[in-house]
Formats: structure tokens, sequence, C-alpha cells
């Protein structure tokens, strides 16, 4: 999944924008409407936090030589308020310099979020290493993580930053290398290095994985809202943003990190009478239906039960690209435009990568790069990639559909025989796809981030189900504990709403799992009080993955 600096609005620790708030603020006070239930709007919320910066800069460890960028706000029912930021140091952007702004409903402040507690801090941003080292240095940290293959079109485009990520903050160059595969299919791969010393701080690979009505390749007969243009009806939904699906006619693209080698198509799907799809990989339109069925249930379930208005809640909707590459065994969601892309597999180990789960689980990584931003590499991109998971099958268990119900099996539908097992991953007691972790240990860091992430699918499975054996919609399950305690579930819409909270709340770009404790206890105590069950039970759900 690619990364691109939003560019967003901002607030400067200037004497006039202070002057403007502290007026802006006094005739609110002042107003006959003060204290009325109403809830604030976004631009309050914004010059709430604006005076809060302004009085809090040395707690928030801001000073003269840094801008903030707003990146996303939150308003609750009860008019609490909670925007977050990013962080600049003299123009460059800073890797973990992310915090929330905590207002209660007046717009005092409450408290903060800080990725990183360190100060921001340099005495020059000059690099001794130059671009072209970072980027020689970025393309071989690519090549050797595909060892045994042939790479075409290498590009790499380093970026000067401050990197706060990983202990004193410090120059570091961010470099983004791409390439084509020897199927010609993208891979990438970030790579932060050390601006001073040339050596490298951290890697991660950069495209995040899975690794009218329609007739579905895994979901049955589906519903779907479509526009009428002319006599042609388009796979375009305006109930959804005008959410679409096009054809990428298998070809592909390096347009990742604003790298453009070439786009593959998105050419839109048609149909003369609105009924899409055969159910068979012979009709190109029915991984198309599978698509648009899974953008619209997981837009469904992030606004109707969380209030999300789309991905990047700002009611704007993405497109899906279907037949993209050759025999491509991915799907990923890409930043840079804001759209779902899906392999067709291979047909032996994957078939089409199209199914609900892996479409909200690859949607669900659009909402934390609008929210949390958790950094893809270590504890924080095992975060990230079990929140996909999670929501993920959130998402399968809303949609209730007969074809493809609610598990807590990631994949299960696109695996083929030759893959050796019947999902990717298993929630319950993810030890079982032979990689994952069950449990948190000092080590978990150094596992790829699809295997880190087990230790938070165990506590999400736990929390909503709890341990030992049952069975749900069919499948049977038995979640162990670390510390062999037994827990009772508190059932998955409290998961939802309590990590959802969490998320977009609680959670920086820096968070691990110690950090990801405290986020969801904090979510539960807004939720249902401390000391309630549900709080209660987060902690027993995290100390039964040795998360303590």
């Amino acid at each position: 999944m690619s990364r691109i600096r939003q560019h967003v609005r901002g607030s400067r620790l200037a004497t006039a924008g202070i002057a403007a708030t502290t007026a802006t603020l006094l005739a609110a006070a002042l107003s006959p409407a003060a204290g009325a239930a109403d809830r604030p709007t976004r631009a309050t919320a914004l010059d709430h936090a604006a005076a809060a910066l302004a009085d809090h800069a040395t707690t928030l460890g801001l000073t003269g030589a840094q801008d903030t960028a707003v990146r996303d706000v939150i308003i609750d029912k009860d008019g609490a308020q909670h925007v977050r930021y990013d962080r600049t140091f003299r123009q460059l952007p800073v890797l973990g310099g992310d915090f929330v702004v905590h207002l209660a409903a007046d717009g005092s402040y409450r408290s903060a979020d800080r990725a990183t507690r360190a100060a921001i801090s340099l005495p020059g941003i000059t690099p001794k290493v130059s671009a072209p080292q970072a980027a020689d240095t970025a393309v071989n940290a690519l090549r050797a993580s595909r060892p045994g293959e042939t790479l075409k079109q290498v590009k790499a485009k380093p970026e000067l930053v401050v990197d706060a990520l990983h202990g004193t903050p410090k120059l570091a160059w961010r470099t983004n290398a791409v390439a084509l595969d020897s199927l010609g299919n993208p891979v990438a791969r970030t790579v932060i290095t050390d601006a001073r010393t040339g050596v490298q701080i951290d890697a991660w690979d950069a495209i995040e994985t899975a690794s009218g009505d329609g007739s579905s390749l895994y979901g049955g007969t589906v519903p779907l809202e479509t526009t009428l243009s002319g006599s042609t009806y388009q796979l375009k939904d305006p109930t959804r943003g005008n959410t679409y699906t096009g054809d990428a006619a298998n070809k592909t693209d390096l347009c990742i990190f604003g790298i453009c080698i070439v786009r593959a198509p998105a050419t839109l799907f048609t149909d003369a009478d609105n009924h899409w799809g055969t159910g068979t990989g012979a009709d190109r339109s029915t991984a198309a239906v599978d698509a648009q069925y899974g953008t619209d249930t997981t837009w469904d379930y992030y606004k109707n039960v969380h209030g999300r208005n789309g991905i990047g809640n700002d009611g704007k909707g993405s497109y899906n690209r279907v037949h993209y590459g050759s025999n491509y065994n991915n799907a990923f969601w890409d930043d840079s435009c804001f759209c779902m892309t899906y392999g067709d597999g291979d047909g032996s180990v994957f078939g089409p990568l199209v199914s609900l789960d892996v479409a909200g689980h690859e949607m669900s990584h659009g909402v934390t790069s609008k929210t949390a931003r958790l950094t893809y590499s270590g504890e924080s991109g095992g975060l990230n990639e079990a929140t996909s998971d999670i929501f993920g099958s959130l998402v399968e268990f809303y949609a209730g559909n007969s074809s493809d119900t609610g598990d807590y099996l990631i994949g299960e539908k696109i695996v083929r025989p030759g893959f050796g097992r019947d999902a990717l991953r298993y929630m319950d007691k993810p030890s079982k796809d032979g990689n994952s972790a069950d449990y948190w240990s000092s080590s978990v860091g150094n596992l790829d981030v699809h295997y880190s992430s087990g230790v938070a699918n165990h506590f999400a499975y736990l929390l909503a189900e709890g341990s030992g054996t049952k069975t749900v919609n069919g499948v049977t399950y038995d979640s162990p504990t670390s510390n062999g305690s037994t827990i009772t579930g508190i059932g998955r819409d409290k998961l939802g709403a309590i990590w959802y909270r969490a998320l977009t709340v609680y959670m920086t770009s820096s968070t691990k799992y110690a950090g990801a404790r405290t986020a969801t206890l904090n979510a539960a105590r807004d939720l249902y009080g401390a000391g309630s069950t549900e709080y209660n039970t987060v902690a027993a759900a995290w100390s039964a993955v040795n998360v303590n």
C-alpha cells in the first residue's frame, strides 16, 4: 500500500492566529447560544484545537521551528472533540510526530496522545548522505527482500524527513523503492536511512497485502446500486460517493509514492440490463460484482455501525480495479489513487482475491491511513494488519450473507488446494497458520507484520467470543490463553466499537502492543465506564495474550 503524506489544513503558532482564535472563543462564550446542547462543528473543533495548541505548546513539544497539519477530527455524541495532527520540523515531515488533542465539549483542553515524547530538535537539516546514495541503499534493500527474482524498471524516490520513530529524533531519508517483478506485477519497499551516517534504520514492504443485482463468485446474487447513462448501466454507485469498479485489463501500474511509470486502466464496467455477472470467472464482470459488493458493504458497515462517512470520512467514494496483472496473487489498497486493486490469483494457490473479508481488510487499511496511520513495521505494523483483519471479519459478519457467512477465518473463500490450508489466517488461534504469534513476546516486533498481527487478532477473538471451544456459524473454534485464564466474550459489536474508538481517538503512528492495551482500555472506559464488565474484559483479554 502506498503512503503519501496528506496535505491538509494546518495551524501555525502565530500571534495573529492565537489572537483570532481567542476572539472567536470569547465571542462564543458571550453568545446566548453558549452552553446549548448542539454538538460542535468541525470548524469549531478546529478553532478549539488551535487554541489548545497555542496554550499547551510546551506540553505538546511544539516549537517555533514546527508546524502542524490536521489529519482527522472526531466529535463524540456528548460534544467531546479529538483532533489528530501531523507535524513538520522546518518543513520536513516528522515520522512519529503525530499526536491527538482531546478536548471537552466546551473546547477546553483535556489531554493529548503523542506518538513520541522526544524533543524534536536538530542542529541542522543538511544531509551528509546524498539523495542518490539513499536511493541506492533502498534499491539494494528492495532487491535483497526479493532474493532470486529479476526485478525490472527499478526506481527510487528519497524524501528528507525527521525520524522520531526510532529513538532520538534524527535527520533521515525516507526512500520509496518500486519495481516490477518477473510477471510484471508491482513490488515496493520503504527504507529509512540515517542522513548523516547512511546506516539503514528500518525497512518494510510498502504494498499492504492480505497476502440492479449481480451474480458474484463468492457471495451469491447480491444487490447493486448502479447509474443509468443513456440506455446503458454503469457499475457506479451514486448512493455511496460514486464508488465504481473498472477493468484493469490484466495490466499493472507503478504509480506508487508519486512515481508513475505506467498506470493500469480502470475501464468502467457497463451493462445493458442491470443484471451483472454470471457467477463464474468466464464473465469478466463477475469479479467486478464481488468487488463492488465488497466496497458497498464496507461503506455501509463503517457508516451504519461507526458513523463514518466513507473511507476518508468525507463522503467521497473510492474505486476498484479488477483483473489486475498476470495471475496476480494479491489485493491492495493504494492511497495515491484512493482505490482498491484485485488480482485474479494463479488458480492453484489463490482464486480471484475479491472476497468480502479481503475487501473489508484492504479498505480498512485506508481507514487506518486516514486516522492512526500505524507505521507498517514492527509491532505497529502488526497492529495495522490486525486492524484490517478485525474489521474485515466484522464486515463479513455485518453482511449477513448466507453464501459467505461471517467467521474468524481470513481469506477462506480465496484459497485453493495448492495453498495447503483452508484460510490465510486464524483469529482464534493464530499459530494454526504455522507462522503467526498467539501471544506477545519481546521478539514479536521482529516478525513479518502479517504474523505479528496474530497477538491482536487473538485478543480480538477472545474479547468478542471468549476462550475455549465454541461454534459460530458452523465453524468450531478453540481459543487458548497464555495464562490459563477463562475469558467470557462481550460480543462482536462491542469489540468493533472499542477497537474503532481506540484506532481513531487514541492510537498514533508509533503505537505498540502495550500502547494498544492502553488505547483500548481508554476506549472501553469512554464507551462503557471504568470498572465496567467491558473494561475489565479488555484488560483480561490482553493479559490472556501476554500484553500486561
